[in-house]
């Protein structure tokens, strides 16, 4: 009970240094609404025909939604773990009587949280506003949350371990994030012909997004519970989350 007590006192820590980071703020919370409201009101009448012509709005925003997880649960936490672990505040935090299982819970409840807020909020958006429609398979698409979010974390833990300082941490997350989002289908669905969406197969980020869609199409008659797509995104979460533990580091690194 004390560590459960603890972790929830580090999650109220991390939620009021979020919302006092105004960069963090923006790329995280504000960003993919952005996003959200440029393309799904640039493709207003658009129809994707190799979809059975579903609204291009019905596509984009669970796509933006999965988006939002992963910038909060990856993007922003990996970024998190090697500031404070540059500037000392990892090696400050496991010094003290804190537990670390109330830390890095904290932390991953917090971006999780986070992810969670900012999907809802683009939802909202595509329905209120873009004439999207919520999903009937509720059941598959919190399965999905659940697991991408837990996933994508790990793989935050993992990646922060391999970025070597703080000045090529922003390069080499947003750069192992960024070009995966776009050939996985995040803006536009990619032809499954297509060479690039056979090299975005391989990675979690494509698996998110059709898994996401599968929940939303109206043209879906099954339960929407997405396993093969599941079963990826929780492997590179297992990988990341060995790789974090083997390589995982509290103090700054040394040149």
């Amino acid at each position: 009970m004390r560590t459960i007590a603890l972790t929830l006192r580090q999650f109220r820590y991390e939620q009021k240094m979020f919302r006092r980071t105004p960069a963090a703020m923006f790329f995280v919370v504000a960003f993919p609404v952005v996003l959200l409201m440029i393309f799904a009101s640039l493709n207003r009448d658009q129809h994707l025909t190799r979809l059975g012509g579903i609204s291009f709005n019905q596509y984009y925003t669970p796509s933006m939604a999965a988006f939002a997880m992963m910038s909060s649960c990856y993007s922003n936490l990996a970024g998190r773990f090697v500031y404070r672990r540059e500037t000392g505040i990892l090696k400050r935090f496991r010094a003290s009587p804190l537990p670390v299982e109330a830390l890095i819970g904290g932390l991953l409840v917090s971006a999780v949280v986070i992810g969670t807020i900012v999907a809802t909020v683009n939802l909202a958006a595509g329905t209120i506003f873009y004439g999207a429609v919520l999903p009937h398979r509720w059941i598959a698409f919190i399965l999905l949350l659940i697991v991408a979010s837990t996933s994508f974390c790990a793989m935050a833990a993992g990646i922060s371990s391999m970025i070597p300082s703080l000045d090529s941490a922003d390069p080499i997350i947003w750069g192992t994030f960024m070009p995966l989002v776009f050939i996985s289908g995040a803006f536009f669905p990619v032809p499954a012909t297509s060479p690039l969406s056979a090299l975005a197969s391989i990675f979690p980020v494509q698996h998110l997004i059709k898994a996401s869609f599968d929940a939303f199409n109206p043209h879906t008659t099954s339960s929407g519970i997405a396993l093969n797509h599941l079963a990826v995104i929780a492997a590179w979460g297992v990988a990341g989350g060995l790789l974090a533990r083997k390589q995982f580091k509290w103090e700054p690194v040394r040149k």
